[in-house]
Order: C-alpha cells, then structure tokens, then sequence
C-alpha cells in the first residue's frame, strides 16, 4: 500500500447498527439494515435479522427510511485549486464579460491584505462578448495588483501586469501572448508557479480544509488528488497528503505528474501519474488533434510527449512498482498513448502491464482502435462525465472547436463499457464542482444518447471505479469484509434506471434483483447527504438533521 493512502487502522472501534432504511448492497438488494465493526462492514441484510444483533452492538442508529450507499471516490481532483474557488474567485457562474468584471472588482476590494490574488472558471465561449478580459483591464480592477486567473479549463490564464513582473523571462516562453489572448504552454505554467509561490502555507491549508470539508458534505469519501511540479508544488502535494493523515475527511490518494519515478515515490504518490501531459485541453485550443480544430484554421495542438517517452514512463513505473498515467484529450495524444503503452508491452510483456493498471485522464476523443487497446492493455480510463453536460451537445464548445460530427465522438462510455475498459468517474475540480451524483446524472443522460450508460454503471465507476483505480478491488461495495466508507442520503423512491436511445427505462420490480437508486433524471432534485463516514469514522454530519 503506498504511504500516500491513509493508515490502515480504523477511526472508531465502536460496532454500530444501522437499520431502518435502504442499503445499496450486491450482497443483498432488499437490504434494510447493516452493521460497521472495527470500520469494516461486518453484515447487511433484512429488518427482521438486524433484531439479533441490537442488544450487541455500541450503537443504534435509525435511518428513517433513508437510502446508505458506499461513499462516492473523486478519481480526479486538484485540491488546493478546490479550495481556492470555495472560498475565493469563483467566475465559473459569471454570464458574461461584465458580470466576470464585477466579481474580479469586488474580490480585490474585499482581500487588501492578500499578496496575490486568485482565481477560477472563466469560459469566455459562453459569454456574449466571447472574448476573455484583456490584461490592461484586468489591470485596472484589481488596482495593478497581482492576479492569477485561470480559465475553466485549467489550460490557460489571464493575469495582470504586476504577476508577469514576478516572472523574469516569461515573456520569452512559449505560450506567451501580449495581447489579448491567455497564456498557455510554458508561460502558462510560470505565472503558475509564481502564483501559488505567493500564496502563504496558512492560506495553503486553509483551502485544502474548505475542499476536503466541502467533499465530505457531498458524500465523497475519497479523493484522488492529481498534483505534479507543472501543476502545483511539492509543498502543497505533501502538505495535503500530511493533512489528511493527520485530521477527519476524505482519505487522500496522491497522483504525482513526473517522469521522474523516484521523485514521484518519495513524496509519496502511488503513481507517476495524474496530469501528466501528452497534450492539452480542447477549450484553450491545445488538445493534439490528428485534423486541425474548426475554428482554428490548420491548428493541431499541441504535443507534449510522444509515443517513446510514454513507452519508457511505462516500463519505469512498471519496474518500479508504480502506476504510470497521463492527461490525454485530444485523438492523437491518445494514439500516442496508446502506442507508447503497446511498446512497453512489448518490453515487459502484457501481463505485467496489466497488472500494473496504469491509467489516463480524461481521455476524450477515441475510436473503436483506441478502446480495443485500452482494454487490451488494461488501461483505466479516468474520465469526467460533467464535461459532457457543460460542453457538449450541438451548440456546445465540443462542437465549436471540432465541427458537429467529431463533436459526436466525444466520451464514449457506453462503447468503453462494452469492450469491458474499467472507468473511474471524477469531476477534474475545479474545472467541474465536485458533484458525484451530478456526475452519475451526467453519464445517464449523457448529451449524445448512444455514449448513455445505466445510472447503476455510472454509479459503480464513481465508487468501486475509483477503487480499482488504485489497486483495490475489495472495497467500494457494502459487502461484509469491505471498508465502511458510506454515505447516508435523504431521497425519494427507488428506481432501476437504464438508457435508451430514445427514452430511459424504467422498472421498480423487486424481482428484478438490482439494487434500485435514486432517480436522477433531468429536473429531478437530487439525493441530499445527510451523513458521510470513512473507515467507520463520521466525518460529516448535516446539521439539524
């Protein structure tokens, strides 16, 4: 087990028994009752068995109908950014550039005493003006203060005058733009790294406790955290990892972006993984592309690893007992994955690949070829439903940049389930809040019906998916033996829901033997947490309830 995941002792030693409600379980899909001993589930089954076991337990606890599922595992999440837009600049609801000007006005007037500002979540596509803030503007609403201002897509930023100034060089880096448009590529990630230099480790903390708290309200009971030197700091991934060891919340399992494999194990990553760039991101025009993008004449993207360098990642992970794993968006980033990790194959032989589970983030333009290897190779694909609902559909950004027929392509889950690829769904927050089952909603209705999946497969990839992301595979179920991550819901009735590709069926038949979850159709008010606990702790509780 690496360092990076938490101990494996149990927060309370107690044996409680929770009856009354409805428990999502394999082991039995009529089960109203379970019983958590030494934070492992030690039982589940009917209201009449729970009866023998009330006089021996530490603690009884009456569900009042309300639905225990497992606890939901984020497999792609950037915390400190989390936290940062939780408490600080949160353009991700502006509507336009003038609304974004506003909230840009108001921050810098409410935080004087910050070295540096921060924040998050402008996507000019979906403004009416189109067009980000320009620098001179951004200028004279902070008052010639330092601001770092990422878009949606974490890919490029806008930033004042006196961040550059921080920065010696940068305007002699790649991605530089002196105008209006953001910084990508290199100068992208200097200003970043300036940035987050500037940012005190008292607000460090700070943010990292706001995300984790804000995960467990949501019924998150593990995160996996995807940090790297072009992403954030070495200071921040252990302070983090430290963090979760040290107090309550979600476990934390670290993902550290390095070709560096030893690197990656001493600050104590299961992986040399996560944001790991093979290319860029669609919004920002930097996903490597096999066709030019649509409204970027002859434009590509960008490449930032090829199939060789992946190939030697791969076998140094492999040999070193690590997982290796990259950020690939674009169809050709992907086919340089893919033939990169065919290569290591061929080295190592395909057994010990596969038994390595390395993974790729994102991963959203494919082919039929590209799936075929994924499975072949054992690849998890770690993917963010929640894209598709922001970004897709016949009017959405997908669309702009690639034209509606590739636009189609996008995140097909439905074609990755039925070549058996094993997916962790996650939200990349805070590109998309964290949001789990907004997440399952998003996967069920996806935007192009033949990518749908059943609500209960989009729920499996959000919790034992991100399990087995990590190498486990006797966890993320509420099965007797297994951790007791869970989260108690309030909700209404139960359903069996599955796609169609014209109208989602329905069938709340006991007989069927499946384990019924909320309705999450469009328009539908969806589960509140009421209660969220890992490895038998409480680690959150609503208040009032």
């Amino acid at each position: 087990m690496s360092e990076s995941m938490p101990p494996a002792s149990p927060g309370d030693h107690r044996t409680v028994l929770l009856r009354g409600g409805e428990v999502h379980s394999p082991a039995d899909p009529f089960a109203t009752a379970m019983v958590v001993e030494r934070g492992h589930v030690a039982w589940v089954g009917s209201e009449g068995a729970a009866d023998a076991f009330a006089s021996g337990v530490d603690e009884v606890v009456d569900l009042e109908g309300a639905l225990v599922t497992p606890a939901f595992v984020d497999a792609h999440v950037h915390t400190t950014a989390t936290g940062f837009a939780l408490t600080g600049l949160d353009l991700s609801s502006a509507a336009s550039l003038a609304e974004a000007a506003e909230l840009i006005r108001a921050h810098a007037a409410a935080r004087p005493e910050d070295r540096i500002l921060i924040g998050h979540g402008w996507d000019a596509s979906r403004w009416p003006e189109r067009r980000p803030l320009t620098r001179a503007e951004l200028d004279e609403l902070t008052g010639g203060r330092p601001l770092y201002l990422t878009r949606i897509d974490v890919h490029s930023a806008v930033v004042t005058t006196a961040l550059l100034d921080l920065v010696p060089g940068v305007r002699d880096l790649d991605g530089f733009h002196d105008g209006q448009r953001p910084l990508t590529g290199d100068a992208h990630h200097a200003v970043r790294a300036a940035a987050f230099a500037a940012v005190s480790p008292g607000q460090r903390t700070e943010a990292q406790r706001a995300a984790r708290a804000h995960a467990v309200s949501l019924g998150i009971g593990t995160l996996h955290e995807c940090g790297g030197p072009q992403i954030s700091s070495e200071e921040d991934f252990t302070g983090l990892l430290d963090l979760a060891r040290e107090e309550a919340g979600p476990r934390v399992v670290g993902y550290w972006a390095d070709l560096d494999v030893e690197r990656a194990r001493a600050l104590g990553a299961l992986g040399a993984a996560g944001d790991l760039f093979a290319d860029g991101s669609l919004g920002s025009h930097t996903a490597c592309l096999h066709e030019p993008y649509a409204d970027h004449t002859g434009h590509r993207g960008s490449a930032h690893l090829d199939a060789a360098a992946i190939a030697l990642h791969v076998v140094a992970c492999t040999e070193a007992g690590l997982q290796a794993g990259f950020h690939a968006i674009g169809d050709a980033a992907v086919t340089a994955v893919v033939e990169g990790v065919r290569a290591a194959a061929e080295k190592l032989g395909l057994a010990r690949i596969r038994a390595a589970r390395h993974r790729v983030e994102h991963v959203e333009m494919l082919t039929p070829e590209t799936i075929a290897a994924f499975a072949e190779l054992g690849l998890t694909a770690s993917v963010q439903p929640a894209f598709d609902a922001l970004w897709g559909g016949e009017d959405g950004m997908y669309a702009d940049r690639l034209g509606a027929e590739r636009a189609r392509t996008l995140n097909p889950y439905a074609a990755l389930l039925r070549a058996g690829v094993p997916l962790a769904f996650g939200s990349d927050s805070p590109v998309t809040p964290l949001d789990p089952w907004g997440t399952v909603r998003a996967a069920a209705f996806h935007r192009t019906p033949e990518h749908r999946i059943s609500a209960r497969a989009a729920f499996t990839a959000h919790t034992r998916g991100g399990w087995r992301a990590v190498g486990r595979d006797d966890a993320g179920t509420l099965v007797p033996g297994a951790p007791a991550d869970y989260a108690v819901w309030r909700t209404e009735e139960l359903v069996v829901q599955a796609p169609d590709d014209r109208v989602a069926r329905w069938s709340t038949d006991p007989r069927s033997g499946t384990p019924g979850l909320p309705d999450l159709s469009p328009g539908v008010d969806l589960p509140v947490c009421l209660r969220t606990v890992v490895y038998g702790q409480t680690v959150f509780e609503r208040p009032n309830e």
